[in-house]
């Protein structure tokens, strides 16, 4: 009856420990600022053609107003709200910064897993293309396609990012898959006749979740910080407002030179937290990932410097002729410090 007793309290305090394990990664201050920050991003993205007080496009008489009552974020130099532009403007940021991250990490999961896990020819061939791969400019390239395609959409930008972007990732995982394949578990399911993909899936994947993620977040900030880029040099289709479009009239229309800060800094502003955002993210993983930069709490782990901890040899000075002879097991005594 004891036993019994004692395996089902057992059974209850292993849920409650396991889901404390699962949300440990939440309690880390930098991953819950983060992600506020980017749920704010991602609201604003859902909702903000629908918040915009006013047409992005729409030319008004106040021109190049400072931000009053009517319009928040100023206006343009023909008469356009600013505000209006971010708002419908962060879509097409985060759209194309998750769809690249999404795409690009598929593709290095595949390719990594596969090759590191297989190993032999399928391993040669697809770190070869990875190599190859890795060395092709994605600005570059997106550039030269731009001056072929006439409408250089954010699809086509966030598949072009992926396709340049992924082989970093795989070469990763391969790397981490070629020190997971020899472990015990998988050598324990290799030999109970487990199939090859069943091993992947259910063996080494769950291992490498934290590597994908933190994966996953680097190439969401080079895919946006990309588009941003293309649209402030005028590559991308200007017509289609985002954060560098913003940037890029503000530019044309040389807001600096006449003092017009409110057509810029907002934008900019949202850059910078955005990018905030998904570096404490991808910190967060890091601390979650490796025990020595964080505690049972979650937290960060403060390092102490100590004075003298480096220990010192002491020499102990000869006996003196008078000194009687030592006992037996009676322990010398070391002059003070």
């Amino acid at each position: 009856m004891s036993v019994t007793t004692t395996t089902d309290l057992v059974v209850a305090d292993a849920a409650p420990a396991a889901s404390r394990a699962r949300l440990r990664f939440l309690r880390g201050g930098k991953t819950r600022t983060g992600l506020l920050i980017l749920a704010f991003f991602v609201v604003l993205a859902v909702a903000g053609p629908w918040l915009a007080p006013y047409d992005p496009d729409a030319m008004s008489e106040q021109l190049l107003q400072p931000p009053s009552a009517d319009h928040w974020f100023g206006t343009t130099q023909t008469g356009q709200d600013v505000l209006s532009q971010i708002l419908v403007g962060t879509r097409g940021v985060l759209l194309v910064g998750f769809l690249a991250g999404i795409l690009a990490t598929v593709l290095s999961v595949l390719i990594g897993v596969s090759a590191g896990f297989l190993g032999g020819a399928a391993d040669e061939i697809l770190s070869m293309l990875s190599n190859i791969f890795l060395v092709i400019p994605g600005l570059p390239l997106i550039i030269i396609i731009a001056s072929f395609v006439e409408d250089t959409g954010d699809l086509l930008i966030a598949a072009v990012i992926a396709l340049t972007s992924w082989a970093w990732g795989a070469r990763v995982l391969r790397a981490q898959t070629l020190s997971l394949r020899r472990r015990d578990y998988v050598e324990a399911a290799r030999a109970t006749g487990e199939s090859t993909w069943r091993i992947i899936l259910f063996e080494v994947l769950p291992n490498l979740t934290a590597v994908i993620a933190s994966g996953f977040v680097g190439t969401v900030i080079f895919a946006v910080l990309s588009e941003i880029t293309l649209a402030f040099i005028g590559v991308a289709d200007i017509s289609h407002w985002n954060w560098g479009t913003v940037l890029f009239w503000a530019q044309s229309n040389q807001a600096l030179a006449q003092g017009a800060w409110w057509w810029f800094v907002p934008a900019g502003l949202c850059i910078a937290l955005l990018g905030t955002a998904l570096s404490l993210i991808n910190f967060g993983i890091d601390e979650f990932v490796n025990p020595r930069l964080r505690t049972a709490t979650g937290a960060s782990r403060k390092v102490r410097m100590r004075v003298g901890f480096t220990p010192v040899a002491r020499t102990a000075p000869a006996p003196s002729e008078d000194a009687p002879p030592e006992t037996p097991g009676t322990p010398s005594k070391e002059p003070s410090a």
